[in-house]
C-alpha cells in the first residue's frame, strides 16, 4: 500500500472514531436521529468497523426504525460473526416486531458466543419462555371463522356493583357528561372504573362504530372548527393538557384522535375509556381512527393487554381486541384533508373509493393497503423506498402529490413518528405530522402537538405543548417482560 494510501486510512479511522464518539454522546443525550446521522459519517470513514453498524441499530430500535435496525445488525454480523452485539442487537429488533422465533435464533447465538455471560443467558431464558408460550398459544387458538364474538356474550346488566363503589356512575343506558368528567377526576387520582361501567362504555362504542365505513367524511361548517390529534399512547395525564389547552370534546369543539391511542404509555386503559366515553357521550364530538397499535400482537407486547388483563381482566382483553378491529382507517375533512394514522400507498391510483371498500373488520394484515394506512412514513426523496420499520413502505412526495390530485384533496395529515416538536411539515406543504405524545416515553424530550383547522379554508394551525409530571408509573410497566429487559 503507497505510504499516502495508509495515511488517508489512518486518518479515515481516526475521524470515523471522532464522530463515533460523538454520535455515542448523542445517543446519551437521547438525540436519537442526530446520532444515525453520526454513526452513518463514521460508516462511511470505515465501512469495515461492526460497532458502527451495531450501534446504529440500537439508534434505529429507540426510533422504533426495526427493519434499519434488522439490516444494521446484519451488516455487523457479516463484517464480523464472532461479534455476539451485533445478534444480540437483531433479536432485539427481532422481538421488538413479535418475531420470537427470529429473535430466539439471535440469542442462541449470543450465549454460544458469550457461554458464561448471566445476562445473555437470562435473556435467552425469557425468549424461549415467549417462544414456548407463542406455539402453546398457536396450538390452542381457534380458526377466525370459528371464534365466537365475546361482545356477543356479555350482558353488561347483570354486572353487579358493590355499595362501596364511590367512584363514577352511569345511570341508566346514557353517558353524560357529569359522567366522565367525574370518571376524568377518578382516574386523575388514580382510580379505577367499576367493570360494569367499562364494559357498558366498551360495548357501545362497538356498537357506534360497527356502523361506520372505513373511510369516514367529516363535515366542518363554515366558522366552525375542527381539532386533529396525533398519537398519545397511553400518556393520560398528557391527554388531559391537550384539554386544558384546547377545551373538552363537544359538538361545539370536535376531536379526531388518529391512532396509537394505547400501548408504551401505563395509563392506556385511562385514555381508552376516556375518549371512548366521550364517543359514546356525543358521536360528533370525537372521531377515532385507527393506528398499528390498536392490534393484538403490539398490545401483546407493548403493554396494553397487560395493562388490561391487571386493572380489569381477560375478558376485557378480548373486548378490546374486537372493538379495535371495528375502528375506521381513515377520515377526510370537507373532502380536502386526508388523515390517516400512518401513510400512503405502495401503488399509485388509490381512490378513495378503494378505501371504503376495505374490510377493515380483522387484525391488521402484514401487506396490502390496510397494512400501509397504519404503518407507511413519508421520505425525504421522491419514489418509494423500503420501510424503515420493516413494515410498510416509505413514500415520497411525488407520490404524496399523485394521491392528492387523483382524489382531489389539499393536504395528508398522518401520525405515528415521534417529532422533536410535535410536528413535521414535508413534501412541500402537502403533508403533516403530528404526534400527541410529548417527552415520549418518558425520555425522548419531544413536544406534542395538535393541528385545528378553521372552516372553509381549513388553513392548519399548529399548536405545540410540552409534557406534564405525571404518577411515578414508568412507561411499559406492563410490557412483556422480555421487551422491558432493552427499553
Amino acid at each position: 500500500m503507497p505510504p499516502s494510501m495508509a495515511t488517508e486510512n489512518s486518518t479515515n479511522t481516526s475521524r470515523a472514531e471522532e464522530f463515533k464518539v460523538q454520535a455515542n454522546e448523542a445517543f446519551k443525550a437521547h438525540k436519537f436521529s442526530q446520532a444515525i446521522d453520526l454513526y452513518t459519517q463514521a460508516i462511511e470513514l470505515n465501512h469495515d468497523n461492526a460497532v458502527y453498524w451495531a450501534n446504529r441499530a440500537f439508534a434505529h430500535t429507540k426510533l422504533e426504525e426495526y427493519g434499519s435496525a434488522i439490516q444494521d445488525a446484519t451488516s455487523a454480523i457479516e463484517i464480523d460473526p464472532k461479534y455476539s452485539k451485533g445478534y444480540y442487537r437483531r433479536g432485539a429488533a427481532y422481538l421488538a416486531m413479535g418475531k420470537f422465533k427470529e429473535a430466539l435464533k439471535d440469542f442462541q447465538q449470543v450465549k454460544r458466543l458469550c457461554p458464561n455471560d448471566p445476562d445473555a443467558a437470562k435473556k435467552l431464558k425469557e425468549c424461549e419462555k415467549a417462544v414456548m408460550k407463542l406455539k402453546f398459544e398457536e396450538a390452542i387458538s381457534v380458526p377466525e371463522s370459528e371464534k365466537r364474538s365475546v361482545a356477543d356474550s356479555i350482558d353488561y346488566h347483570t354486572i353487579e356493583v358493590d355499595s362501596q363503589y364511590s367512584g363514577a356512575r352511569i345511570e341508566g343506558d346514557v353517558v353524560t357528561l357529569d359522567f366522565v368528567k367525574k370518571m376524568l377526576e377518578d382516574f386523575k387520582n388514580q382510580k379505577f372504573l367499576h367493570k360494569r361501567y367499562a364494559c357498558q362504555i366498551v360495548l357501545q362504542m362497538r356498537d357506534l362504530l360497527r356502523e361506520l365505513p372505513s373511510l369516514v367524511d367529516i363535515h366542518v361548517p363554515d366558522g366552525k372548527h375542527f381539532t386533529v390529534c396525533g398519537d398519545v399512547h397511553g400518556q393520560f395525564y398528557d391527554l388531559m393538557n391537550i384539554f386544558e389547552l384546547n377545551g373538552l370534546p363537544s359538538e361545539e369543539n370536535p376531536y379526531l384522535f388518529n391512532g396509537d391511542f394505547v400501548d408504551r404509555g401505563s395509563f392506556s386503559l385511562e385514555v381508552i375509556l376516556t375518549l371512548f366515553a366521550f364517543k359514546c357521550m356525543c358521536p360528533s364530538a370525537i372521531y377515532l381512527s385507527r393506528g398499528n397499535h390498536e392490534s393484538k400482537s403490539m398490545n401483546k407486547i407493548y403493554g396494553f393487554e397487560g395493562e388490561v388483563r391487571s386493572k380489569l381482566n381477560d375478558t376485557f382483553v378480548e373486548l378490546f381486541a374486537e372493538v379495535f378491529c371495528c375502528l375506521p382507517l381513515a377520515h377526510v375533512i370537507n373532502n380536502k384533508v386526508f388523515v390517516v394514522h400512518g401513510g400512503l400507498f405502495s401503488v399509485d391510483g388509490v381512490k378513495l373509493s378503494d378505501i371504503r371498500a376495505i374490510d377493515r373488520f380483522c387484525e391488521p394484515p402484514e401487506e396490502g393497503l390496510m397494512c400501509e394506512l397504519l404503518w407507511s412514513d413519508p421520505q425525504p426523496q421522491l419514489g418509494r423506498g423500503p420501510s424503515k420499520r420493516g413494515v410498510g413502505l416509505s413514500f415520497g412526495g411525488d407520490v404524496t402529490k399523485r394521491f392528492l390530485e387523483d382524489n382531489n384533496l389539499d393536504l395528508v395529515v398522518r401520525s405515528h413518528e415521534v417529532k422533536d416538536e410535535g410536528y413535521e411539515i414535508e413534501h412541500d406543504g402537502k403533508l403533516i405530522t403530528v404526534f400527541s405524545a410529548p417527552n415520549y416515553c418518558d425520555q425522548m424530550g419531544n413536544k406534542g402537538a395538535f393541528i385545528r383547522f378553521e372552516a372553509p379554508d381549513l388553513k392548519p394551525n399548529i399548536a405545540t405543548f410540552s409534557a406534564v409530571p405525571h404518577p411515578d408509573v414508568k412507561p411499559m410497566a406492563y410490557a412483556n417482560n422480555f421487551l422491558r429487559m432493552f427499553s
